[in-house]
């Protein structure tokens, strides 16, 4: 890793959700955070709590030296498609291992929500 930048990750029992024009996207009591040097908290989702119906898979992908090559989904909602709203590290490198086939969607593009409190985007 690059010196001084560090990820951790975190199992959390906070509930936690998202939501997208008015729809919910996910909800979780398990998510798991990730704070990387630099960048704001993630919430990685299992994937039995995402509405993985309204996700379609892209050919789009990017690559971080520090958690490896990310998949990602656009989701439809009310008719209209988000690009590229939601990613995965399938199989990350071994130091990000902990969001292995975990969904996460862009707080920024999204509303979430943490044990009943909005937080920023």
């Amino acid at each position: 890793m690059a010196s001084g930048h560090q990820i951790t990750i975190t199992p959390s029992q906070l509930h936690v959700e998202v939501f997208l024009g008015g729809e919910k996207l996910a909800e979780s009591d398990r998510a798991v955070l990730l704070d990387e040097t630099g960048l704001p908290t993630r919430y990685y989702f299992p994937r039995q709590d995402v509405r993985t119906e309204l996700l379609r898979p892209t050919s789009h992908q990017t690559t971080c030296p520090f958690k490896g090559q990310a998949s990602y989904w656009s989701a439809e909602v009310g008719g209209e498609v988000h690009e590229n709203l939601v990613w995965s590290y399938e199989t990350p490198i071994p130091q990000a291992e902990g969001i292995a086939g975990l969904l996460c969607f862009y707080t920024e593009r999204t509303k979430l929500t943490v044990n009943g409190r909005r937080q920023p985007a």
